[in-house]
């Protein structure tokens, strides 16, 4: 029975029966239904006479890209999909995918079909020639490799992006943005708890994370021109970027994302005096009813803000579910004006002292209970 299983799964992976699984290929997907199949039918001839899987991780595309991977998955044991409800980010999906794997090698590749696969032979070939190398990395920067049609604004963008990099990394990368890496299985698994698993740039999270120097070795492509879909390159992947590369230089004295959410507050303290002084003092409204407005227009402009960013990969979605959380915002909120009232007033009635002392403190502790309560009770509900 097992000799006759075997020879079935070898008829399709074109491997001689028996032979261990040596290679599995994450690729992290949102919106490539149409990709799919050409991905497969590239990886098949780069790979052939190779033993291999896919594995699809699909952050639950609108446009039906796990039901594509797993129609090919009926046909082709090699093919397998994670397909990820209500959980969002590149490289938090590489991550559950690497880890999701036999494989003592997993190689990480787009599903925009812009990576090169014909260098995952090259990539496999020297982490088994050299026991001691960890992980192999597709760069568009060394000598034979390049970035294709990018228009002069995107390659400028990219030389910042690498600038801005190698503050935080611990080795000398050509390409440091790239996604089309190979490494150990063991290596990664090793570093999961470590790895912030934020933005979209999980390479420099890994080499960022290693608690030693990892050896790596840079193989030349060409980035190809996106033929099929839409880019997903935007501003917010550029500010998660930022925000990953934040965490790793600040990340353990103040978090990002209590970071963040305070850096929206003090936005929203300039909406709020924005807002007010339009109403007040250019419109003629009492100043109760203008602050009311302010008030409102801040905490709208806060909700809205941290939804699309701070809360990114848990942003409520949908107009109930919007309001709901604008309405639960706006009570958390509410209790912390009151607790910062309460504390500034009460270190100022005791201490006499310096009164902005005691509106810093009362701000601290607004900021950190409105925090605490919204992470919670507003984007931890639903």
């Amino acid at each position: 029975m097992k000799l006759f299983l075997d020879s079935e799964i070898a008829r399709f992976a074109r491997v001689a029966p028996g032979t261990a699984l040596e290679l599995a290929v994450v690729i992290p997907t949102f919106n490539e239904r149409a990709n799919v199949p050409l991905l497969i039918e590239k990886l098949d001839m780069a790979l052939a006479g190779r033993n291999w899987e896919a594995i699809f991780v699909d952050d639950d595309s609108p446009d039906g890209t796990a039901d594509a991977a797993r129609e090919l998955g009926l046909r082709d044991p090699r093919v397998r999909v994670i397909q990820r409800i209500g959980r969002r980010g590149l490289s938090s999906a590489c991550i559950e995918g690497m880890c999701a794997t036999a494989a003592p090698i997993v190689a990480v590749i787009d599903g925009d079909l812009q990576h090169d696969e014909k260098l995952l032979p090259r990539m496999l070939d020297a982490l088994a020639g050299d026991t001691g190398l960890d992980l192999v990395i597709g760069s568009r920067f060394v000598a034979g490799g390049g970035t294709g049609e990018w228009d002069d604004d995107r390659v400028a963008k990219s030389a910042l992006a690498t600038r801005l990099s190698r503050h935080v990394l611990k080795a000398d990368l050509s390409d440091p943005m790239s996604g089309f890496f190979m490494i150990r299985a063991g290596v990664v698994r090793d570093l999961v708890p470590r790895l912030s698993a934020i933005g979209f740039k999980i390479l420099l999270d890994i080499m960022t994370a290693s608690p030693r120097p990892l050896k790596f070795r840079e193989l030349p492509y060409v980035f190809r021109t996106r033929a099929l879909g839409e880019s997903k390159l935007d501003h917010v992947v550029a500010m998660e970027y930022l925000i990953a590369l934040y965490d790793r230089m600040f990340g353990k004295v103040v978090p990002v994302r209590f970071a963040m959410f305070s850096g929206i507050g003090a936005l929203g303290a300039a909406v709020h005096f924005a807002v007010l002084s339009a109403l007040f003092c250019g419109f003629g409204w009492t100043f109760v009813g203008a602050t009311m407005l302010a008030v409102l227009g801040a905490m709208t402009f806060n909700f809205l803000l941290n939804n699309a960013l701070t809360y990114r990969e848990q942003r409520l979605k949908g107009a109930g579910k919007l309001l709901r959380g604008w309405a639960s915002f706006c009570v958390v909120c509410g209790a912390g004006a009151a607790a910062n009232v309460g504390v500034a007033a009460f270190l100022h009635n005791v201490q006499h002292g310096d009164w902005r002392l005691s509106a810093l403190a009362g701000i601290g502790v607004a900021a950190v209970w409105n925090f605490a309560l919204s992470s919670r009770f507003v984007w931890g509900r639903y």
